[in-house]
């Protein structure tokens, strides 16, 4: 398989709110939006080296946080963690260093959608890696 894009869909249950918690709340940028007949079904947001795409709901598709999670490295997990809580953000889990090595950090966006805050400490094998 010769993969040339990817992204990860989530179906929120009111997308001008989840397009408004990502960009205003959780910081990420727009790449595109697009829709039909002036109506807006969904927007693609930049993600790191990917794109998080929240369209409207799709008939027969699931809506909310089904098994879905995100992964997001961020630089500074205490500093996003302390940002997002004071702006009201559900925290599942605050700022721990884990037995593998990576501090991380559980939010989950307004549809319990489970996202987790990975900083990646300069030490790590993730950092080093020479294959």
């Amino acid at each position: 398989m010769d993969v040339l894009s990817s992204r990860v869909l989530l179906a929120p249950a009111d997308l001008d709110a989840a397009v408004a918690w990502y960009t205003e709340v959780l910081g990420l940028s727009i790449y595109r939006e697009y829709g039909t007949g002036g109506r807006r079904t969904g927007v693609v947001l930049f993600c790191g080296g990917g794109f998080l795409e929240l369209t409207g709901p799709r008939a027969g598709a699931p809506v909310g946080p089904a098994a879905a999670s995100l992964w997001l490295q961020v630089p500074d997990v205490d500093a996003e963690h302390a940002r997002l809580a004071a702006a009201g953000v559900t925290v599942a889990a605050p700022p721990e260093t884990m037995p593998w090595g990576l501090r991380e950090c559980w939010i989950a966006d307004p549809d319990g959608t489970r996202i987790v805050l990975v900083e990646v400490p300069e030490d790590h094998p993730i950092r080093n890696r020479r294959d």
